[in-house]
């Protein structure tokens, strides 16, 4: 076809541009759940309250509630270190579903639009999850691959 063009993308490249996603989605996730989990019993009151004119008994937010800052600063931490990261981004992929439930559920179109784009992310990070060699999981597989792994 005239004119066109093809776009290649150099593997360096990419795995740089993978990297800093992903360290910058982990600072993120982290800083979310640090900055409440100093005082989970407020986050949690203030997302009971919240809910409080919906159908949702109390139970069920406050249950999750006490759940999501530690389980966001985990998320964060091990995308930080590139460690376990399959099963981080897979963990925040599951507190999303949680997540949209309740913001779509109060109406909050908004808020629900800015969680899609964290979704968008998860996806990227997940499915280019092969370009995660400047990671904690990289270097354990290299090294047990190199038989440096001494389990004896």
């Amino acid at each position: 076809m005239a004119g066109s063009r093809e776009i290649w993308v150099r593997h360096r490249d990419a795995v740089l541009a993978y990297t800093f996603l992903r360290l910058v989605f982990g600072v993120n996730f982290f800083n979310h759940g640090l900055t409440r989990i100093g005082n989970i019993p407020k986050f949690v009151e203030s997302m009971v309250g919240m809910y409080k004119d919906t159908f949702v008994p109390a139970i069920l937010v406050r249950v999750p509630a006490y759940v999501i800052p530690p389980l966001e600063l985990a998320i964060g931490l091990l995308l930080i270190l590139g460690l376990a990261t399959r099963g981080a981004l897979i963990a925040g992929f599951c507190l999303m579903i949680v997540l949209m439930s309740g913001v779509t559920l109060l109406q909050q179109w908004d808020t629900a639009t800015s969680q899609l784009i964290y979704c968008l992310v998860f996806f990227v990070l997940l499915a280019l999850n092969s370009l995660n060699t400047v990671s904690v999981d990289h270097f354990r597989q290299r090294r047990n691959r190199n038989g440096y792994d001494n389990k004896t």
